[in-house]
């Protein structure tokens, strides 16, 4: 029988953690940019704007946690981010922008972040 102790299996907690969240936001770049290569608003368009709208608001409600264990500076930034995308993805769904590279550039900048 194997024994951890509560460091180990904290941290690959929170190993695990970091992969589902790399995870989605790939899901998230994916689907932006099949949204971005096509010619109109289309179902591709309103699936990546849907997903990345969900995973955003679930990192946000993480985020604003207080036993998130990020530092409270940290945490801020990366919900002022959040809080960018889904203005842009608003703004995408409202047809008012195409902006979908810069929220796939900015998903990106997180997403590799987190290794």
């Amino acid at each position: 029988m194997y024994q951890f102790s509560y460091a180990e299996i904290m941290e690959d907690g929170v190993a695990d953690a970091k992969d589902r969240e790399r995870q989605a936001l790939d899901r998230c770049i994916q689907l932006l940019g099949a949204a971005r290569d096509t010619t109109s608003y289309s179902r591709e368009a309103i699936e990546a704007i849907y997903y990345t709208r969900r995973v955003w608001i679930r990192l946000v409600e993480d985020l604003q946690n207080p036993e998130n264990q990020l530092d409270e500076a940290v945490r801020a930034n990366l919900i002022s981010i959040a809080i960018w995308i889904l203005k842009e993805c608003d703004r995408i769904r409202k047809r008012q922008s195409t902006n979908f590279q810069g929220i796939i550039d900015v998903t990106t900048i997180i997403r590799d972040g987190l290794k």
